[in-house]
């Protein structure tokens, strides 16, 4: 049974497998505050097309209550265990469209029809920023079907990561961020492929790059807005160059050899 891996841009990425279709981090918008979207057409309705939907933190950029309002009524969304206390969007959100919300710490697990949804640690900052103090543990999360697809959602590396997240035959990790400099807390282009090489996955797939860019910063270091999916495959290929790289454009599918 095939896996099929669509990136709508940014963190959003729709996962396909045994028949369940897992979308992460929807965005839908072409501007959020003082972010817009630079490159890539918006996703079309069906990006919105999803059994289970994954949030891995409370940033705003992962944590959209506009895009989740997209989703079809019923559908199962897994956020960090305290988003819903701590987003009062969210909880608005979910009661207009009766979304079936699961709450999940680290280590915890759910199943969703023929997948079973793992979710695991994160290093990164856990706020719904710039609202308030509250902290709510960032999450990756581990997707098991035909698969075991790892969604590390915004993460820095850190030392248990391959430990915590065990075998996995695909690997979406982010490689870039939104703005020139990546604060504490997020993978860049080599630190992403330390990750691969650590993981050991069949294939990885960059995300997290290449889509949004502040307004009126175009032209302060645009390298790290267009290169880092390319420099990610140039690094992992001198780490782990047994690791295969699926460079997607926006809204681009690849179907990964998993077996």
């Amino acid at each position: 049974m095939s896996v099929e891996v669509t990136w709508w841009g940014h963190a959003t990425v729709t996962v396909e497998d045994s028949g369940v279709r897992v979308l992460t981090d929807p965005l839908f918008v072409r501007r959020l505050a003082h972010l817009r979207r630079r490159r890539g057409a918006l996703p079309p309705a069906e990006a919105a097309r999803a059994d289970v939907v994954l949030v891995s933190h409370l940033h705003a950029d992962h944590l959209h209550p506009a895009s989740l309002a997209r989703l079809a009524p019923g559908t199962r969304l897994v956020v960090p265990r305290g988003a819903t206390a701590a987003v009062p969007g969210l909880r608005r959100v979910a009661v207009a469209r009766a979304l079936r919300v699961t709450e999940l710490r680290a280590g915890e697990e759910c199943a969703a029809g023929a997948v079973t949804v793992r979710a695991v640690s994160a290093a990164h900052d856990g706020r719904r920023l710039p609202y308030g103090p509250r902290r709510v543990p960032a999450l990756g999360y581990v997707v098991r079907g035909a698969a075991r697809t790892y969604f590390a959602g915004d993460t820095g590396l850190f030392e248990e990561m391959a430990a915590e997240v065990g075998p996995c035959e695909v690997a979406l990790l982010p490689v870039g961020g939104w703005g020139p400099f990546l604060g504490h807390g997020h993978l860049d282009a080599r630190r992403a492929a330390q990750a691969a090489a650590r993981l050991a996955p069949r294939c990885a797939v960059p995300v997290h790059y290449g889509t949004y860019w502040p307004i009126g910063l175009d032209a302060v270091r645009p390298h790290e807005f267009h290169a880092p999916g390319q420099e990610f495959e140039r690094q992992l290929a001198r780490l782990a160059p047994e690791v295969t790289v699926h460079r997607l454009g926006h809204g681009e599918s690849v179907r990964p050899k998993v077996v």
